[in-house]
């Protein structure tokens, strides 16, 4: 029997919980994982530990909004060696302004920079790499908010509906290249975001249940990984009522205004 490929793995937003997680999931002798993150305290603990538990690992702290800068460093390291997986998972939210009852338009800006183009400019820079070996996995974090935007959390909603229709979209463009992409869609992990939403949080997962469930599913390939079912039902079910009727259910189970 050979001896199972050894795996690269690129993971933006390492130094987050989901991203953390990852990491420290597909850590294991033979693996190199290639991580990017901003709070670079926590980036290195994340290096560590997965170090220990045998991987080579390339730590590398930015923030993604310099997109110049975050692809120059993703290029080199396909150049370095083929990616086989990359999780494009950085990601922030918005919180309503009490002040103005809407979201503040810096905050807006921000986060679409970090969760959409930032996103779409780390997708871009993987595809020559991985066309040219005609494989790779590319796994887009989004979020069951994605099926339906939710009054409190309007950007960040609207910001994972992009990266759920781009990556359905970039599925059916490269499969005949041998890429494939999947589009993951978790409920409440616990995390800084997911405690400071002041909505209810059904379902609520850590990190390493999340990781453990993507690693499992991703290796199959789907177009689509949502968890935990309950929630994931009912995010659903919102995405083909008709809208009045959905806003009311919206309403009722608490993520109104």
């Amino acid at each position: 029997m050979s001896a199972p490929k050894a795996v690269t793995v690129l993971i933006t937003g390492a130094s987050g919980s989901i991203g953390g997680a990852l990491a420290e999931e597909y850590a294991e002798a033979g693996a190199t994982l290639l991580l990017q993150g901003r709070d670079d305290a926590r980036l290195q603990a994340v290096a560590e530990s997965c170090r220990a538990r045998g991987a080579t690992v390339r730590a590398q702290s930015l923030d993604v909004k310099d997109r110049a800068a975050l692809r120059s460093w993703i290029a080199a390291e396909a150049a370095r060696q083929p990616i086989d997986i990359a999780f494009v998972n950085a990601g922030v939210n918005n919180q309503i302004d009490p002040a103005s009852g809407v979201e503040r338009w810096e905050a807006v800006e921000n986060l679409v920079q970090v969760n959409v183009l930032a996103a779409l400019a780390t997708v871009d820079a993987l595809l020559p790499g991985m066309r040219a070996q005609r494989g790779g996995q590319i796994a887009l974090i989004s979020s069951l908010a994605a099926y339906y935007g939710l009054p409190l959390t309007p950007s960040y909603s609207a910001s994972k509906a992009a990266l759920k229709a781009y990556g359905e979209a970039m599925r059916g463009l490269l499969a005949a290249e041998g890429v494939g992409v999947t589009v993951v869609m978790p409920g409440f992990v616990e995390s800084p975001m997911e405690r400071a939403f002041s909505g209810p949080k059904p379902f609520l997962w850590n990190p390493a249940r999340a990781a453990r469930v993507i690693r499992r599913r991703l290796a199959g390939n789907p177009a689509r990984i949502s968890f935990p079912f309950p929630l994931d039902f009912g995010s659903w079910i919102t995405a083909v009522l008709p809208a009045a009727l959905a806003q009311r259910v919206i309403a009722l189970i608490g993520y109104g205004r």
